[in-house]
């Protein structure tokens, strides 16, 4: 390397030193790396041996295996994901449904001659939360419980004898998780404290 370095030198010094004879310079120089080219073909290259080859052949494979495994992986957890949370849209439906059953009970709640009528609402009603509750969809605990962000919608912040600040002392309306993704959060008023005394 060093004596082509030093060939490739002594061109480019040739070259420059040429300034009236600039067809003999070109030339010397062309001489110069025609000079280097044949000698560095000359130079060869170190072969792999066949254990190199073979060692480096089981690396790529078992690269592969890895990479193959893991996306395997990914997938089947994708694929566990989107089974457990597919019926999302279909949970949130309902619980609308659930929210006018539970309506027309309050709406009757006064009438005594629509007791029967109330009470069958009410057992339906109850029914579609079982049957909610069996494919993983529970009411988010709310009333009397820490106020979290993650859970909970503040609609309102009121002062409260009853309730410390930060706690949640009304639930206008029930939340819902469908395993461990909430479906819908809990509409809730949260306790600002103990009011202040007048003086």
């Amino acid at each position: 390397k060093n004596k082509n370095t030093e060939t490739v030198k002594e061109a480019v010094k040739v070259e420059v030193e040429a300034d009236e004879t600039g067809a003999e310079a070109s030339a010397g120089v062309d001489e110069a790396l025609e000079e280097v080219l044949e000698e560095s073909k000359e130079e060869p290259i170190p072969a792999k041996s066949d254990s190199q080859r073979v060692q480096e052949a089981e690396k790529e494979v078992l690269l592969a295996r890895a990479e193959m495994e893991n996306f395997r992986k990914r997938m089947q957890r994708e694929s566990e994901q989107n089974l457990k949370y597919a019926n999302m849209n279909l949970v949130r439906d309902l619980l609308e449904v659930g929210d006018n059953l539970q309506r027309a009970i309050e709406a009757g709640a006064d009438d005594e001659a629509t007791k029967g009528l109330r009470d069958g609402v009410a057992m339906v009603s109850q029914q579609m939360r079982d049957v909610l509750g069996r494919y993983g969809c529970k009411p988010i605990p709310a009333l009397g419980e820490e106020f979290d962000p993650n859970v909970h919608e503040a609609i309102s912040q009121l002062p409260s004898e009853e309730y410390a600040s930060g706690v949640v002392m009304n639930e206008v309306a029930v939340g819902y998780m469908l395993h461990d993704r909430v479906v819908r959060p809990s509409n809730v008023v949260v306790s600002s404290g103990a009011p202040e005394k007048a003086e």
